[in-house]
């Protein structure tokens, strides 16, 4: 077969591309992405030794086991992530939500869109340094991704020293095993802080099989990847599922303000119900 470099992607397959990622994951994938998607699906031509796109949107829809759908939503989403992003709402959290979940002596807290781990693990750090152990044994993190490539990541807790670099030195001696060499650190999460954390592939589009109801519920920047209907309808999906005077977070580059919803906004994207 004829190699795939260089070979277009045609707007039909952007549109079926699309359409796909929409029906499986929520994610919007709007004019403009075309590049995008043709650079992260041209090596996986490749792979496969296909002549198209369409052959290859075939070969998904074709693949019984579904194991190449999850490869293709891998490749199309993006998870960027960093320790203690938006330090705004682990302050708010420190501050008004942990010391009232302290006095009941369990909290439920749900990280969805996790991507490689940072945020559920930041979650967990915050928590071990304001909790005793005996109450941080009432402590339930859920941590969800579609994506399974990440999710590996986030269950194995290892990270390199670029992973770690913003954190500070005596969080790091305090929450982290070192290994390897210089030039080559690895810094994995310790084990007393893993256990809080328990990770799952999930489709926010889908069926949530946990029941809760959870405190807190974090869901940042993950929205920004779906249109205003799909936001709205995760939006219910999340007050359901959250206790009364729970907490939803999201991105400080989102906001619910265009959203028909019932929570209340107390600080920037910071919502309670």
């Amino acid at each position: 077969m004829a190699s795939t470099t260089g070979r277009a992607l045609s707007a039909e397959e952007f549109r079926s591309v699309s359409e796909l990622m929409y029906a499986i994951s929520g994610v919007n994938l709007t004019p403009g992405k075309e590049g995008l998607v043709e650079s992260r699906l041209a090596n996986r031509l490749r792979a496969l030794n296909l002549d198209s796109y369409t052959e290859y949107l075939a070969f998904v829809r074709n693949d019984r086991q579904r194991t190449e759908l999850t490869t293709l939503v891998d490749l199309l989403t993006t998870n960027k992530t960093n320790f203690f992003r938006e330090a705004a709402h682990f302050e708010y959290l420190k501050e008004r939500v942990l010391p009232e979940l302290a006095q009941r002596g369990s909290a439920r807290f749900w990280c969805a869109g996790c991507s490689s781990g940072e945020e559920p693990y930041t979650l967990a750090m915050v928590l071990a340094e304001v909790w005793t152990a005996s109450q941080l044994a009432g402590v339930k993190i859920l941590a969800t991704d579609l994506s399974t490539r990440v999710l590996a990541r986030a269950a194995a807790a290892d990270y390199d020293s670029a992973a770690i670099g913003d954190i500070d030195p005596d969080r790091v001696r305090r929450h982290f095993d070192r290994s390897g060499v210089p030039g080559a650190l690895r810094y994995t999460v310790k084990r007393p802080l893993r256990h809080l954390v328990h990770t799952a592939r999930l489709n926010l589009m889908g069926d949530w099989p946990m029941k809760g109801p959870f405190d807190v519920i974090m869901c940042r920047n993950v929205m920004i990847y779906f249109d205003p209907p799909t936001q709205e309808r995760l939006v219910k999906r999340f007050y359901e599922l959250l206790v009364p005077g729970g907490s939803l977070l999201v991105g400080h580059s989102e906001s619910l303000t265009a959203l028909s919803h019932e929570f209340t906004s107390v600080q920037p994207a910071t919502y309670l119900k």
